[in-house]
């Protein structure tokens, strides 16, 4: 079985963000995969000027890395060159891993819709939100199979487009265990004070963007200092500018605003931060907040909880669903839920204990290797479909 890579969520515009993370993952999965065993090869394409992290992946037995100059136009490769690309190849199966490249040509497609976010909560403005949209509907109908992050991002797909259940597989996301885990973090305080946090403090990390919730976590937060007198934490905020971000800085700057002291009630933004760094923001944080407005699976939960840091989330999507029902949940559209939550787990020395435990626990079942074993069964299967037709 010789299955092609679309390689595309790999452009050095997306790095940081969960598609290009989950693509970079099951590559090198792939690769070990392809090492031992013999009935797979795969293919992944690259091409000169491209901006594409795919230049960075070595071929090897089983697993050619080939150029093809037509991935450098993004009109072209997701209007049919990966398709033509493809079949050049000789390729029996495309495994595309974000909804972006069109199933044109003669080789079929199994691709991996994360979740339906550009239908029930954009993320982009409205002409990239039109292009989502249609690439996704003709994904959804004409892909030979689906691949989906969660059961939740399963009904939401049956729903909206009308497909049978059986043409989408549920399979979970990893995450990096070498880095985000219980190990104590080195150089913590000296990484903390480099930031400017100089005291303890509450944490999100994630794309700042409106579905993340953040305007009523930071209003949420001010009344909980409000109405906890002797609190005394900072609101830490990494992660990447996303869309339609201004009036989240903008709260984030009035947050200290109306307490006794100017310092008190810092809501801090310290951009994107690498994986190591964010493990030890997270290690270091007396509570990991997720308030969500929709979630296809949330990389940023699973990373939180396998450091053992006690963490509260939204009620909504797949979020009980991935957690497990292992942490505390709320309303992510009340403020004064949340406020109540971020109380409650600070001060509750039982339910940390809990959630951190049961937290940890949860997040030991999601592995890449996992992940991509998964996805592999399932490209196997679709592509042995075929032969057998």
């Amino acid at each position: 079985m010789r299955i092609a890579i679309d390689p595309w969520t790999l452009a050095g515009r997306f790095r940081f963000q969960g598609t290009y993370v989950y693509a970079q993952n099951l590559i090198a999965e792939f690769k070990r995969l392809a090492d031992a065993r013999q009935d797979v090869e795969f293919c992944l394409f690259t091409a000169e000027g491209a901006g594409n992290d795919a230049d960075s992946v070595s071929p090897q037995k089983h697993f050619e890395v080939r150029r093809e100059q037509t991935l450098a136009s993004d009109a072209i490769w997701r209007m049919g060159g990966l398709g033509r690309a493809a079949r050049k190849a000789g390729a029996d199966l495309i495994f595309a891993p974000t909804a972006s490249s069109m199933p044109f040509g003669r080789v079929p497609m199994v691709c991996t819709i994360h979740d339906v976010t550009p239908i029930v909560m954009p993320s982009h403005g409205a002409r990239s939100t039109i292009i989502l949209r249609s690439a996704m509907w003709t994904l959804a109908k004409f892909s030979r199979s689906i691949i989906t992050d969660s059961e939740c991002s399963k009904r939401d797909l049956v729903r909206i487009y009308g497909i049978p259940e059986n043409k989408v597989s549920v399979i979970y996301l990893g995450f990096n265990k070498s880095v985000f885990n219980t190990s104590p973090a080195a150089n913590r305080d000296e990484f903390l004070r480099k930031l400017g946090i100089d005291r303890p403090y509450l944490l999100h990390h994630g794309t700042i963007q409106p579905r993340k919730n953040l305007e009523r976590l930071i209003a949420a937060y001010r009344l909980m200092l409000a109405r906890t007198p002797d609190a005394d934490f900072d609101l830490v905020l990494p992660g990447r500018l996303g869309w339609d971000y201004q009036r989240i800085l903008a709260a984030g700057k009035d947050a200290a605003g109306g307490h006794v002291s100017t310092n008190r009630g810092r809501v801090l933004f310290p951009g994107t931060l690498s994986d190591e760094d964010l493990a030890v923001l997270i290690k270091g944080a007396s509570l990991v907040v997720i308030p969500s407005l929709y979630e296809g699976f949330c990389l940023p939960m699973v990373e939180s909880m396998a450091c053992g840091t006690p963490t509260v989330v939204s009620e909504t999507s797949c979020l009980p669903e991935v957690s497990g029902n292992a942490l505390d949940y709320f309303d992510p559209q009340s403020v004064e839920a949340i406020a109540s939550a971020i109380t409650k787990a600070l001060y509750d020395t039982t339910l940390r204990i809990q959630i951190s435990t049961r937290g940890l626990k949860r997040a030991g079942e999601f592995s890449w290797t996992r992940c991509a074993q998964e996805t592999l069964d399932v490209l196997m299967r679709e592509g042995s479909g075929l032969k057998g037709n």
